[in-house]
């Protein structure tokens, strides 16, 4: 059980959870491609103020040391516009988003309804790509029986609107980061529900793999639940079209390495998804969540003279 919280850390709390139901409804009210234009021009306005800029910089010079200054700059622009129409502008439209069959076409769909019929479970993999909630939404439209995992807030309050949010387009069943929650994905994988995880960010302890030149730390759990269940990891893609227009792509299934020495194989086949995932990045650079630090700390301080 979780302490309870003080009085004080409840009036804040409260208070957050209301400017988040005000910003909500600000932005329910305005056409879909309005909302995601005016998520995507506050956080390409206010993202670069905020320390946060200093990771999108250093990522992004890891990444790509070759590309020129202005390049690089006009870069970081897309990537807080992208960032801002998925977090601010159409999160809380996502079920409108949905609604309406013209905002996402799916390429591969096939696969997904064989899946859906196969009733056997896959893992769901991919990356923070353009607005990674329209993942969900290709496989729930195929009628996949269909689990995914999420960092809670620190808020209780605001995370049970963001379930609320999700639950609004048909996602209903969630698994918390951490033991809670893997013991429900296994629970979900026994029952013949598949799961959908990202695996494109830094997991300490994780298995050192190549990602743009430099060694990152990628989780092994996605790999170890399909070695486990003896089933394949399935990767999509999102791109974004134009404004809170999406194309997704179900690509071709990723095979856990067999080759009877299992520590190996998930060392091979996680290599294998971040080799994947970093194409990814690489084909729409601005597309991806470029926010957080992949690499490990010490590729964040600055350098000594």
């Amino acid at each position: 059980m979780t302490d309870k919280p003080s009085f004080m850390q409840d009036i804040v709390w409260r208070l957050e959870a209301l400017l988040y139901d005000a910003f909500a409804a600000f932005t329910r009210v305005l056409p879909v491609d309005t909302a995601s234009d005016f998520g995507g021009w506050l956080l390409k306005t206010l993202g670069p103020l905020t320390p946060v800029q200093k990771t999108v910089k250093r990522n992004l010079e890891l990444a790509f040391p070759e590309m020129d200054d202005a390049a690089r700059k006009r870069l970081i622009t897309r990537q807080w516009e992208n960032t801002g129409r998925t977090m601010a502008g159409e999160f809380a439209i996502m079920d409108r988003i949905v609604r309406d069959p013209s905002r996402i076409e799916i390429e591969g769909f096939e696969r997904l309804e064989a899946i859906a019929a196969s009733g056997k479970p896959v893992i769901f993999i991919s990356g923070h790509l353009s607005n990674w909630e329209v993942m969900n939404a290709a496989i729930l439209a195929a009628k996949v029986p269909y689990m995914i995992t999420y960092r809670a807030a620190n808020n209780p309050y605001v995370d049970a609107r963001i379930r609320a949010g999700r639950a609004a387009y048909g996602v209903t069943m969630f698994a918390p980061k951490g033991g809670d929650g893997a013991r429900e994905l296994l629970i979900a994988l026994q029952n013949g529900e598949s799961v959908g995880l990202m695996n494109d960010q830094k997991f300490n302890r994780g298995v050192p793999t190549p990602f743009f030149g430099h060694i990152a730390e990628t989780a092994p759990g996605p790999t170890r639940l399909a070695q486990r269940f003896g089933t394949v990891l399935q990767p999509l893609t999102i791109r974004r079209l134009h404004k809170a227009r999406f194309h997704v792509t179900v690509h071709e299934p990723i095979e856990v390495d067999d080759t009877g020495h299992k520590a190996q194989d998930i060392e091979t086949t996680v290599y294998n998804i971040s080799a994947f995932i970093e194409q990814a990045v690489r084909d729409n650079p601005e597309e991806w969540f470029w926010v957080h630090k992949r690499w490990p700390n010490a590729l964040y301080k600055p350098a000594k003279d």
